[in-house]
């Protein structure tokens, strides 16, 4: 695991950050630099020290580069495809699974196959970056991941996204390139190119031609990541979700649905879905920040209200979710409040020591293994949105396992330290419906059993 301060430092000269992950024994963050730009505005975020040895993947949310958002509105000849766009008739949805485990394997994947023929490639799902990329053919450096690598010249209906006054372009000025930037030096850079992308047999949502990066260098820790690449869900072009709006083949909105405590994998839905009557809403203000963020105004643990002042969720970026971080993180004054309740309502565990003697985590043996009954031990916790909406969050969205000790648990939320951002990862939403409703700039949440998700949304 990894603990951070969220630390932004504005910089004459800055690299425009999109993304960072923090894996297990693996540290590195994730970077597409458009440009490098001399805006005093631009922030860049400082990495956490590393001496992890736990699968932890940390993904806040940054702002596209201003340029990088026209990119997706131009095909691959530079000509317009706004008038694309359509009504809501016949638009679909990509019903798609969600594969691995948030904390055993620090992140979410879900599967795309791209080209003609397809080829599979395992996604991290992340709604804290724009640029969707694999790894290319011509990758070199490039470690060995989940699935081969993408080669174009196999692809019958691969084609570069030439050179344009919208997008960074190559030495030659013949083809638009990204470059991400890691910590502890490690880098990924590419081509951007378009191709038709399929979402699986599950979907109902035909394949289309799509822009992503083929990458062709990567080093450091990237080196050994697992997964091939990263899904870009956030908010902007490239992002897919963007590019599948435009073409108006689906609704401003996708969903997300990650298993329990002993559930392993999820589901992802592109696209909008009938939301069940019993979904709660939190306003999620665009003009906030370009993150997905949410109007958490309290927090009750055991019926009990934190005696805390509401703006204390609304620090600096406000209150983020983020289907890339693993864990939650409060400000220093919420952490202690929070921590404090919670300890006084547990009578009948032990605290002990954590897993990893790096930290000091917060542990309790005693509870059992059936997560159905820990609500016998551990207090339920309720967040509180501005229209008086809450969600409840029972023991397992706010606690994992020990890994040493059977039956022991130990606290998922922890201090942000002096930074007075809220971040809300993925284990706040185990087994709870999350619905990115951009287009009516709210967020639902609801909590239900993702493996049947199907059965409760009636599809």
């Amino acid at each position: 695991m990894a603990r951070f301060s969220w630390a932004l430092a504005s910089s004459t000269t800055a690299i425009v950050i999109l993304s960072n992950i923090v894996l297990f024994n693996n540290l590195w963050w994730s970077v597409l630099v458009s440009a490098v730009v001399d805006d005093p505005s631009t922030t860049v975020l400082h990495p956490p020290q590393a001496g992890s040895n736990r699968h932890t993947m940390f993904l806040p949310l940054f702002p596209p580069p201003r340029n990088s958002s026209r990119i997706p509105s131009f095909s691959v000849d530079g000509k317009s495809r706004r008038h694309l766009q359509k009504s809501n008739t016949g638009r679909r949805h990509a019903w798609m699974a969600l594969h691995d485990d948030l904390i055993v394997d620090g992140y979410y994947t879900t599967w795309l196959w791209i080209g003609s023929p397809p080829h599979k490639f395992a996604l991290i799902v992340d709604t804290g970056s724009t640029v969707t990329y694999v790894p290319c053919s011509t990758c070199d450096p490039c470690g060995n991941h989940q699935d081969p690598k993408f080669d174009p010249k196999s692809s019958s209906t691969y084609q570069p996204l030439k050179c344009n006054e919208n997008c960074t372009c190559d030495k030659n000025k013949k083809q638009c390139v990204y470059e991400n930037l890691y910590a502890e030096f490690s880098t990924s850079s590419g081509v951007l190119g378009e191709d038709i992308i399929s979402f699986g047999n599950q979907s109902e949502l035909s394949p289309q031609r799509a822009i992503f990066g083929c990458e062709n260098v990567e080093t450091g820790d990237l080196y050994s990541q697992h997964a091939d690449g990263i899904m870009g869900l956030g908010r902007g072009n490239p992002s897919l979700v963007d590019q599948l709006v435009d073409r108006g083949v689906i609704s401003n909105s996708f969903s997300l649905c990650y298993g329990g405590m002993d559930t392993l994998g999820g589901v992802m839905v592109l696209g909008g879905i009938s939301p069940p009557s019993r979904m709660v809403y939190a306003y999620s203000d665009p003009t906030r920040s370009p993150y997905y963020n949410i109007d958490l105004k309290e927090l009750h643990v055991a019926g009990k209200r934190l005696p805390l002042s509401q703006s204390v969720f609304n620090g600096k970026l406000g209150t983020v979710i983020d289907s890339g971080t693993t864990y939650a993180y409060l400000p220093e004054a919420a952490f202690l409040a929070f921590k404090n309740v919670v300890m006084k309502e547990l009578h009948s565990v032990k605290q002990i020591k954590g897993p990893d003697p790096s930290y000091d985590d917060i542990c309790f043996s005693g509870a059992g293994s059936d997560v159905s009954k820990l609500l016998k031990t551990f207090p339920l916790v309720e967040m509180m949105f501005g229209k008086g909406q809450k969600l409840s969050l029972t023991p397992e969205n706010y606690l994992f396992r020990h890994s040493k000790v059977p039956g022991a648990y130990c606290l998922g939320i922890f201090s942000n330290g002096p930074d007075p951002t809220t971040m809300l990862g993925g284990i706040i939403f185990r087994n709870t419906l999350v619905m990115y409703d951009r287009k009516n700039e709210k967020i639902g949440f609801l909590k239900t059993n993702c493996s049947d998700l199907r059965a409760t949304l009636h599809v």
